[in-house]
């Protein structure tokens, strides 16, 4: 109950003083993700992550979370301006591909004591990017459409796209008899991808339009109106994953496909996305600290300089060696380089694969090069987003 109470404590004065640190070089994840490090230091102690009922808590807030700014955000992009065989393409295939590459291979060479199936779930993992993290960055009017929008439909894809790989590697972990690596690979790629999609448009295009028609003949209130979308993303979500398909690209599908259907999609919805689904972000990060807090004195050098890698090397280079051959220029792949934050995403594919794996020898060195990338993200990306995005801006200008 203290926590609760703490937890709510910092929630108002955070939406008191909001408008004050929206000017300053902090997020509101890095003050929640830090105030849970500080509870669970001095009042809770160790959570095991592993464990029911938290583990299956964290995961259910941090899917619900993830689904609806997906969704939200999604609802925003105007689908008519996107080059798809652009930017996002390259960053959503070449950028991906390599990223995952990478991190399987500094897995490999810094944890020495691992299998490559369990460096490989920490490649993976820790691929996406973080859709709520980068909203500082992708909001700023200042920045070009094209690197907004590219790292938007980036964060909002590549969680989805990275869930086949993870699938392969937990499946080799599980030791499946007859187990193809290869054709597992397509099926599940297939299955995840296409059915998300499918799913996606349908829920997406059929639920908006009717939403419309009920508005035009004043059936349903704004309020409602609201929900109605909100019951979307998670419908998308919910059906997609029952029949074998990805949640995450059948949220993001989905919001694309209500935000062109219904053009005021975004902006009904943008309440939600800064009021109650700031509410959900926050508590995952709030909780993600107090687990954080047990881990502190386990944290060894070997994830500490992993955590580096994979917020710089890991995810620089591949977005700069994707991005060759086109017109962006140099400072503008630096910064689509830097600002690929690793949050909710990573959670929640880190709590999937520890649910689907119940125990595995590296668990806990999993758990660690996860969870303090992630706190490192949060720090450095949320410290960073201000004064780089006006530096970057003025460069543009210059």
């Amino acid at each position: 109950m203290i926590e609760l109470l703490f937890f709510l404590l910092m929630f108002f004065i955070v939406a008191v003083i909001s408008r004050r640190i929206d000017k300053l070089p902090v997020s509101a994840q890095m003050i929640f993700i830090f105030s849970g490090i500080l509870i669970g230091w001095f009042v809770t102690g160790f959570i095991d992550v592993t464990e029911p009922p938290v583990s299956t808590i964290i995961l259910l807030i941090a899917e619900i979370a993830l689904v609806l700014v997906l969704f939200t955000d999604a609802s925003r992009v105007d689908l008519g301006s996107i080059k798809w065989n652009s930017l996002q393409t390259r960053l959503l295939s070449i950028g991906l591909i390599l990223t995952i590459v990478m991190g399987i291979t500094f897995a490999i060479l810094i944890f020495t004591n691992l299998t490559f199936w369990e460096a490989a779930i920490i490649g993976v993992v820790l691929a996406p990017t973080d859709a709520a993290l980068g909203q500082m960055v992708v909001k700023n009017k200042g920045i070009p459409n094209k690197i907004r929008e590219a790292l938007e439909v980036e964060s909002g894809l590549n969680d989805g796209l990275s869930v086949p790989f993870l699938l392969v590697f937990i499946a080799i972990g599980l030791s499946e008899e007859s187990f193809s690596p290869t054709g597992y690979f397509v099926q599940t790629a297939l299955e995840q991808i296409g059915l998300g999609a499918i799913v996606g448009i349908a829920v997406g295009f059929i639920g908006s339009r009717i939403v419309i028609k009920s508005r035009n003949k004043g059936w349903i209130t704004p309020n409602y109106q609201r929900i109605a979308f909100l019951v979307l993303a998670v419908l998308s979500f919910i059906i997609a994953d029952e029949i074998g398909g990805s949640g995450f690209i059948a949220a993001f599908i989905g919001g694309l496909a209500t935000g062109y259907v219904t053009r005021d999609a975004g902006k009904v919805l943008m309440d939600f996305a800064e009021a109650e689904g700031q509410f959900l972000n926050l508590t995952v990060f709030f909780l993600l600290g107090i687990v954080i807090a047990g881990l502190i004195p386990y944290i060894t050098w070997q994830i500490i300089l992993y955590a580096i890698l994979s917020l710089t090397i890991i995810r620089m280079l591949p977005v700069a060696i994707s991005l060759l051959g086109t017109k962006v220029s140099w400072n503008s792949i630096l910064f689509m380089g830097w600002f690929g934050p690793r949050g909710l995403a990573s959670i929640v594919l880190a709590l999937i694969t520890l649910e689907r794996l119940n125990s595995f020898p590296g668990q806990d060195t999993f758990i660690l090069a996860v969870f303090i990338t992630v706190l490192f993200s949060v720090v450095a990306h949320g410290v960073s987003a201000l004064p780089l995005s006006n530096l970057y801006i003025k460069k543009l200008k210059s």
